[in-house]
């Protein structure tokens, strides 16, 4: 056995079991931003002390994932609003743009795909889950921005939609009423697709549907 292959078999210790377990779910969405860090919630489904859920903890804060309030505990940092707000009016002009620009040639597949996928989105409405509801809802959105004719309009969007998955957010785990309407506004842009509506509409549809998630977002944060 190599010293490597001897440094990587070392067993982790508690601590790096709970760093790894938390940062998980923080990837994921499973702890959306905001979220409380119980530590004897942890150390229970983990079956150890708070001692190394503690450790993991403050190496997750100084890391930037988690903060820490007086009163309130440990926390799942929040995004930052001014980033997720600039992000969110940039990728309401550009996926307006591709899914306007993709509507004429839109293959009927892929059309069809697309309701399939708001035909999940609806059916998790009723035993809600934020991660997969928008992991589901990224996929809708992609299927039908992507066969976007103009590659640097397509690389605009997909650059947005990667920061977006970078901040680690979801006002769907903050507002789970903005789940049911997000559902109702994809049927309508679904329907104009379906339609063969001008392009135009669909792009104006596609930008007011990502602006109003935008505008739950900032009503969340400041009520």
């Amino acid at each position: 056995m190599t010293t490597g292959d001897a440094v990587n078999s070392t067993p982790k210790s508690k601590s790096q079991i709970a760093y790894h377990w938390i940062k998980a779910r923080i990837d994921d969405g499973t702890f959306s931003p905001g979220y409380r860090l119980v530590f004897g919630q942890i150390a229970q489904e983990l079956g150890v002390s708070t001692v190394p859920v503690r450790e993991a903890v403050r190496r997750l804060e100084a890391e930037g994932l988690v903060t820490y309030e007086h009163n309130i505990g440990a926390q799942v940092a929040m995004v930052d609003e001014s980033d997720y707000q600039h992000t969110m009016q940039t990728l309401a002009l550009v996926e307006g743009y591709a899914a306007a620009l993709a509507a004429p040639s839109l293959p009927g597949e892929v059309l069809d795909e697309a309701k399939g996928l708001n035909a999940e989105l609806t059916a998790c409405l009723d035993n809600f889950e934020p991660s997969r509801f928008t992991a589901l809802n990224r996929d809708f959105h992609r299927v039908l921005f992507g066969t976007c004719p103009n590659p640097q309009v397509l690389e605009l969007v997909n650059r947005g939609w990667n920061r977006l998955a970078g901040l680690r957010t979801s006002t769907f785990s903050f507002v789970p009423g903005r789940a049911h309407e997000s559902v109702q506004e994809h049927q309508n842009i679904l329907d104009l697709f379906d339609r063969n509506a001008p392009a135009g509409e669909i792009e104006l549809a596609v930008r007011e549907h990502r602006l109003t998630t935008l505008e739950t977002f900032r009503a969340w944060r400041h009520p």
